[in-house]
């Protein structure tokens, strides 16, 4: 059983960020805003950039349109970003399958050419990308702040890394879980209650009419 969320202030809306080379337009972010819409909360969903340092000042632009006290939840490499925003502006944070020291999965793609199937810009990782990664990657965490959504059976990202560096963190593990976590429809109560929020009824216990996630081939092949 899922341990209380701790007490705070109510989330005053939701900034979602998306994982590296995915977008605003794609299911997670989509079901997303569906999900704050019912409950009448702001949501932003930005279209990051692919560098990081740029990706971030971005998130947090969004913060102002969000009041006082959002919940920020972010996907993978999103996460990553979520997790420097929350603990810069002492936020709660939601995260689904977060990278944790990324530079060291993106020290093999340097060279490696990317097209963003949201918005067709085409990119290549150069070093500068490790180093910004390096640069920004937090030693520690206040785990206290955060819910993880772990699946057990990721592709791209080795869940025992996350769990180390959120440990005491709440969490979810999604049994046989791939990276691109297309069970996030049936975790969105738990996700929102974090920010202490809870959805209509519609969606308890299950899956809302054209929310699955099937189809998002670019988040489980890179950091969706």
């Amino acid at each position: 059983m899922l341990s209380a969320a701790p007490r705070g202030p109510v989330a005053s809306g939701v900034l979602y960020l998306h994982g590296f080379n995915s977008g605003s337009g794609s299911p997670k972010a989509r079901l997303m805003r569906e999900a704050c819409a019912r409950l009448g909360l702001p949501c932003a969903t930005p279209q990051l950039p692919h560098r990081p340092r740029a990706a971030l000042a971005l998130a947090e632009a969004h913060l102002a349109e969000l009041g006082p006290a959002p919940l920020v939840v972010g996907s993978s490499m999103g996460g990553f970003l979520a997790t420097l925003i929350a603990e810069r502006h002492d936020l709660p944070a939601g995260l689904i399958n977060p990278a944790v020291a990324p530079a060291t999965l993106v020290a093999g793609w340097v060279g490696q050419r990317f097209e963003n199937a949201y918005t067709g810009e085409r990119f290549a990782i150069v070093p500068e990308h490790l180093e910004e990664l390096e640069a920004l990657t937090p030693a520690r965490v206040m785990a206290g702040r955060y819910l993880l959504l772990l699946g057990t059976a990721d592709e791209t990202l080795d869940p025992r890394r996350a769990f180390a560096l959120y440990r005491g963190a709440r969490a979810i593990l999604h049994p046989r879980g791939d990276h691109g976590f297309a069970a996030l429809a049936y975790y969105l109560p738990a996700l929102l209650a974090h920010g202490g929020h809870a959805l209509a009824p519609a969606w308890q216990g299950g899956v809302p009419a054209g929310a699955g996630l099937s189809g998002d081939t670019n988040d489980r092949n890179h950091f969706g």
